[in-house]
């Protein structure tokens, strides 16, 4: 019997992943049928994009599990319909990989000093060397997929990680700590700061006045989490007050960010348009593809949403 795999997501995104699915799920020997429309009752996979016009999954009584096109799951998670597993999308050829790219490269960018490289209108020659890695200590919060992953790179480059998560867990090389006084310790003395959590409750606002202070005089943050990670009013008053040196921002309460808002006349704020990383078709097919057929076939389904932490 074939499985039915129902493309809930905006129609640009059939056209970039029909063609990778169809090759992924070939490859993996699964007899199926992919189809943007399907009556609910005969749908035994949704591929999905919240965006998408399915919002209410009572209808389809077949359902065995969703499987989110994207990483955030935060606008899915607390639907009250869906009652069958949710797999967020973990694809590290691509999505993790670009993550580690962009956060590598920022990183970089501010141990190195090179702004004041870049633009020097002045001409100023400033011998000072910066310091080694090992002297730079970084926090990540966040130690899903993408932070840990990040967290590994940036110790490979010699940098002192530590990492931050709700709940206890242990990466190799990375001080990992966990819970409210575990996010004081964390943050305090900090000179790069990095935001991958998910957007939740419990860490909306996550950056704040409060925590902003724990960190080292003129720190660096960057943020390719989500925008309600950060109080803008607060990063944007340590900014003005010197406590934070400089941010790069990749995501907003508000997208595309208005044309008005304070960060994009802001000296020392750097903002990209949401590019942080990104899901590819190709990659992200393959690994949702596995997942249908780990579960076909009596394998236990990966990257599934805990519901009761909300992501």
């Amino acid at each position: 019997m074939s499985v039915n795999i129902l493309f809930a997501a905006p129609a640009d995104r059939w056209a970039q992943y029909e063609s990778h699915l169809r090759t992924a799920l070939d490859a993996d020997g699964l007899d199926y049928v992919l189809s943007t429309r399907m009556e609910p009752e005969t749908v035994d996979y949704i591929i999905y994009a919240p965006s998408s016009d399915v919002q209410d999954f009572t209808p389809f009584t077949r359902l065995k599990a969703v499987l989110n096109l994207w990483a955030g799951v935060e606008n899915v998670v607390g639907n009250n319909t869906l009652r069958v597993p949710l797999a967020r999308m973990v694809d590290d050829e691509g999505l993790t990989q670009g993550m580690v790219e962009y956060v590598t490269g920022h990183v970089m960018r501010y141990h190195l000093g090179l702004d004041a490289h870049i633009v020097n209108p002045d001409h100023r020659w400033d011998d000072t060397a910066p310091p080694l890695a090992a002297e730079r200590p970084v926090t990540i919060l966040g130690l899903g997929a993408l932070g840990t992953a990040c967290g590994r790179a940036l110790r490979t480059l010699g940098f002192h990680v530590t990492g931050w998560s709700r709940t206890e867990k242990l990466v190799a090389g990375i001080e990992c700590l966990h819970g409210p006084d575990g996010l004081a310790r964390a943050l305090r003395g900090a000179q790069v700061v990095i935001t991958l959590l998910p957007q939740t409750p419990q860490t909306e606002n996550i950056l704040n006045a409060r925590s902003l202070a724990l960190l080292a005089p003129g720190a660096f943050v960057i943020n390719p989490g989500r925008g309600p990670l950060i109080d803008d009013d607060a990063l944007l008053e340590a900014l003005d007050q010197g406590q934070v040196a400089h941010a790069t921002l990749d995501v907003f309460r508000t997208e595309p960010l208005p044309a008005d808002h304070p960060y994009w006349a802001h000296p020392k704020v750097t903002v990209t348009p949401h590019i942080a990383s990104e899901t590819r078709p190709p990659s992200a097919s393959r690994a949702i593809a596995d997942n249908i057929w780990r579960n076909e076939t009596g394998k236990p389904m990966v990257h599934l949403v805990d519901r009761d932490a909300g992501y």
